[in-house]
């Protein structure tokens, strides 16, 4: 009996040995790196390329087929995000609306200035005058007339170019026979480039009048 004791031990002792190298194992390849506990990869967050989501403004669709922008900043080709029709709060229209129409509703053209000045220029005459024709022929709605300069000069020193810009494009339309009482003007000064950079061409687009309606 003593005997059959001594293998029965013997014998519990390497199953128990067994059992333990087998949990072991198991352990191990639950905490391999790079793994988790039910076997999927784990994500680490800073070396992933994660794509952009379909539509993204940083997606190849949004940015165009080359992923490329023009020379204001405005992705181009197409699906380009500056062809859409989204508001300048929302996003960015695109280039050609922007030189046509500046932030002028549509209807009515934006007035442009020279360096350092506030009086109507000869070449914006008619612009002046299509602008208020138009106003003429839509009696029940009334205009703001956003004066705007580019960013040369001080802050306070623009707002105060761009009211007078905004009063003289009034006065002027208030003399072509435009109601006084639909029409007021404000300045926006250089806090609102319609074209960011420093270049003579986006100074020139950004000394401007527009004209929106209420």
């Amino acid at each position: 009996m003593k005997i059959m004791k001594a293998k029965d031990i013997i014998l519990t002792a390497l199953l128990g040995s067994a059992l333990l190298l087998g949990g072991g194992c198991a352990k191990k390849a639950v905490d391999a790196p790079g793994v988790n506990a039910d076997g999927t990869p784990m994500t680490g967050g800073t070396d992933i390329d994660y794509p952009a989501a379909e539509g993204s403004p940083y997606s190849e669709t949004s940015l165009g087929a080359e992923g490329t922008l023009d020379d204001t900043g405005i992705p181009v080709g197409n699906g380009a995000r500056g062809n859409l029709s989204l508001n300048d709060e929302g996003g960015e229209k695109s280039r050609e609306y922007k030189l046509e129409h500046g932030r002028s509703s549509v209807g009515l053209s934006p007035v442009y200035f020279s360096f350092d000045q506030a009086g109507i220029r000869p070449d914006m005459i008619d612009r002046m005058e299509n602008n208020a024709l138009f106003l003429k022929q839509t009696p029940d709605s009334n205009v703001v007339i956003e004066g705007n300069s580019d960013e040369r000069g001080t802050k306070e020193y623009n707002l105060a170019l761009g009211q007078r810009r905004a009063q003289n494009a009034l006065e002027y339309l208030v003399n072509l026979g435009v109601e006084n009482t639909r029409m007021r003007a404000i300045s926006y000064g250089e806090e609102h480039p319609l074209f960011p950079e420093q270049d003579e061409f986006s100074y020139a687009q950004n000394r401007r009048v527009d004209f929106i309606l209420e």
